[in-house]
């Protein structure tokens, strides 16, 4: 971390000296020294701090949070077609990853940009004259955030290095890791401040509100077996004018972006002043012609990434409308690789091959017309009400007694959404339910990054995938026999090589 705080540092902490000529920054150059002197100079560097979520809490989450699974696999040629960032999915996906994985330094490192830039506002704002309100609600944004990139980091790396102020030299950016506790009363802390000020529902698309705030400490509480702490906040999301789509597959049309269902997002926007998204692009089956997904004659081979596992697919219920909208099945011809051609898009429900053909499935969740090859208008749900739902029935759940019936309520309303009024659960046993509920956040939240957190989170991770890798040793033939080793050390990645290296840090066991 130390050369990448060093670096923020110098994009956002010049002329740190008083009374030098270091304080006389040239006037038609853009610095740090001469930037934050507007309330609209902040609202730019907020939204820089938003900007850090693409990479923390997307780009690689669909590695870490999906492909670490048994939610998903991947269907590639391991020599012609893989390229150097593919082998890092792979090596993530088969619990081969090590300190020097691009894909794990990665979210470490926009973790730590976007707690940079909001150090950043937070220790600068209150040197200029703003109107109060804006102020407060632009301060509980960056709290949100700072908490928001630190718990990406606490879930995935355990204790951290924890900078609550702009760096401005390299002794201070030489921090020791905290332990994982101080880690996570920060983020109560932050997130608690944030939820005070901010708006119970977003004002702006993509922008933090009370909701959001509640979302990260009811996952924060679970984590911490706090369930009363979680039910509290929790149902204040229940308060908040939130309901669920009468239809799930369209919380996710980029046309529906302002649904009520969706809480916040990783946030695209297509064209030529926006940042499009591509990922449908890579979870694509590898073929020579995309056309028929796509609308484009591209030849994808950068895909065949996060495919839904067999496993995964029997576990839909007969009935539940969630399987046609959340995958597709690409029929055709031709191997594993480009050589596979496209010839129709089939339902995934009692889907059997016909002779000569394969069926290879793929996340329709995000598949929707573009207008520019590999440019999609998609957002990324990182929090929306069915989760807050299902997280309110756990809470509730996990103390037992009356509040396991109670639970029924909020899990049965999920549930009548995706059976189409049906799909009752009555059962009222404590661990008959749990069990519910996990099988229903595994469903209702597939390809939302969530399922190995929540694997971790309630201690299933090591049976759940050593069962789940020998099953993939069988299916795939091509897998290192050394893949899924899952101990407990593997449930959190490795820091990064070079900030042991270069910043002192201890290394997680196993990773040594």
């Amino acid at each position: 971390m130390k050369k990448l705080v060093i670096l923020v540092a110098a994009i956002f902490s010049l002329g740190s000296c008083s009374e030098s000529f270091l304080d006389n920054v040239p006037e038609d150059i853009l610095t740090a020294g001469n930037f934050f002197k507007t309330e609209s100079d902040f609202q730019q560097a907020l939204i820089a701090t938003y900007g850090a979520v693409r990479t923390a809490g997307d780009l690689n989450s669909w590695v870490m949070g999906e492909m670490r699974s048994d939610n998903t696999h991947y269907d590639i040629n391991r020599g012609a077609d893989a390229s150097i960032g593919t082998m890092a999915r792979l090596a993530v996906a088969d619990f081969l990853d090590d300190d020097d994985n691009g894909v794990t330094n990665s979210k470490y490192d926009g973790s730590y940009v976007g707690i940079s830039r909001a150090n950043t506002i937070l220790d600068r704002i209150n040197d200029i004259e703003m109107d109060a309100g804006r102020k407060d609600q632009i301060i509980a944004e960056a709290k949100f955030l700072r908490a928001f990139f630190y718990f990406e980091l606490a879930r995935y790396y355990g204790g951290v290095p924890l900078y609550i102020h702009e760096v401005n030299n390299a002794e201070e950016a030489s921090l020791k890791r905290a332990t994982v506790e101080e880690v996570y009363a920060q983020i109560i802390a932050d997130a608690t401040e944030a939820a005070a000020i901010l708006p119970p529902k977003a004002q702006e698309l993509g922008r933090a509100s009370q909701a959001a705030a509640q979302m990260l400490l009811g996952y924060v509480y679970l984590t911490q077996k706090n369930y009363p702490a979680a039910e509290e906040v929790l149902r204040a999301v229940t308060g908040y004018g939130y309901s669920l789509l009468a239809d799930y597959r369209s919380i996710f049309d980029p046309k529906n972006k302002t649904n009520n269902e969706l809480i916040f997002e990783v946030q695209y926007q297509d064209g030529p002043n926006g940042i499009p998204s591509d990922f449908i692009y890579r979870f694509l089956p590898m073929t020579d012609d995309a056309s028929i997904v796509t609308g484009f004659a591209i030849k994808n081979i950068t895909s065949g990434l996060n495919v839904p596992t067999q496993d995964l697919l029997e576990q839909y219920e007969e009935g539940d409308t969630r399987l046609e909208a959340s995958v597709a099945i690409a029929e055709g011809t031709g191997e594993t690789g480009s050589s596979f051609i496209i010839e129709s898009i089939k339902s995934p429900v009692n889907y059997v091959a016909p002779a000569g053909k394969r069926g290879k499935p793929f996340i329709h969740k995000y598949s929707w017309p573009h207008a520019i090859v590999q440019e999609t208008n998609s957002n990324w749900p990182i929090y929306r009400y069915a989760d807050a739902l299902l997280l309110l029935a756990e809470a509730l759940n996990e103390q037992g007694g009356a509040k396991s019936a109670e639970a029924l309520t909020y899990l049965n309303e999920v549930r009548h959404r995706a059976f189409n009024g049906g799909g009752t659960i009555a059962t009222t046993d404590q661990g008959a339910l749990r069990e519910i509920i996990a099988h229903e956040r595994r469903i209702e939240l597939a390809f939302e990054n969530k399922r190995w957190l929540d694997l971790v989170r309630t201690g299933q991770a090591i049976d759940v995938m050593t069962a789940h890798g020998a099953e993939i040793k069988t299916i795939d033939r091509g897998v290192n026999p050394n893949a899924y080793n899952v101990t407990a050390t593997r449930l959190i990645f490795p820091i990064p090589r070079r900030e042991i290296q270069v910043g002192g840090l201890e290394q997680n066991p196993g990773y040594d």
